[in-house]
């Protein structure tokens, strides 16, 4: 029978065509993410079946990029990895940091100081041996400051990394509201190990308007979430 308002009179719906459709698609779509979190679950049942390793680009004395207020790129990659991680973790994953704090891996600052902090990388990351690597970065374009979003980067021969990059930068781009694609990259942390890595540049602090947003709490906490969930979508 018909619904019935406050006074007893029914309620007609009037339902369209295109309503319906809409309705269909968007359940369809929570059924999807349901069954994919359902499979992350089950999979986790057993303790430290997934293990991810979390790099936090530079420190120490190599700041990276910066911005034109300051910004320091390995500030902003530790804070973005550190709320990556604690999403990781609340999740049931194992997770890996190469650094957690704002000190590089090189031991003494002497010549070779970058070189031997990239062996300590590869060293975490083969220890670990994880199921996905993600290394957390800024991009700086200034010859060009409007260059916005995040983009994400691969091992050209890996069908695993490229899928990985995908489906983070599907996430990225809903974010940032860019189409930007992921792209295969010739770097020493895609190419140091065989485990499935990628290379997260977050976003350009050479664009003062994505500066203030990655050095803002709230933000970097969002994507780090599409980070995240990029990578759910990768692993189930």
């Amino acid at each position: 029978m018909p619904a019935l308002g406050e006074e007893g009179i029914p309620i007609v719906f009037t339902v369209k065509k295109g309503m319906i459709v809409a309705a269909a698609a968007a359940l369809a779509a929570v059924i999807a993410l349901s069954v994919c979190f359902a499979h992350i679950s089950s999979a986790m049942s057993s303790p430290g079946i997934f293990t991810v390793v979390i790099d936090a680009g530079h420190g120490g004395a190599d700041p990276g990029v910066i911005g034109a207020s300051g910004t320091r790129e390995s500030e902003i990659n530790l804070a973005v990895a550190k709320a990556l991680g604690e999403k990781f973790r609340s999740a049931g994953f194992r997770v890996v940091f190469t650094r957690e704090g704002e000190g590089g891996l090189y031991g003494a600052l002497s010549s070779g100081f970058k070189r031997r902090d990239m062996q300590k990388r590869k060293e975490i990351i083969e220890s670990a041996a994880p199921a996905a690597v993600i290394s957390v970065h800024q991009n700086s374009f200034p010859a060009q400051p409007s260059r916005r979003g995040g983009q994400v980067f691969y091992n050209v021969l890996s069908a695993e990394g490229r899928a990985l990059a995908e489906h983070i930068q599907a996430n990225l781009n809903v974010l940032s509201g860019k189409a930007l694609s992921a792209l295969a990259g010739d770097y020493y942390m895609l190419n140091c190990t065989a485990y499935t890595s990628v290379i997260v540049e977050c976003g350009f602090l050479s664009n003062a308007e994505e500066e203030r947003l990655l050095a803002d709490g709230d933000y970097r906490e969002k994507l780090a979430g599409a980070v995240f969930m990029g990578t759910l979508a990768f692993l189930s």
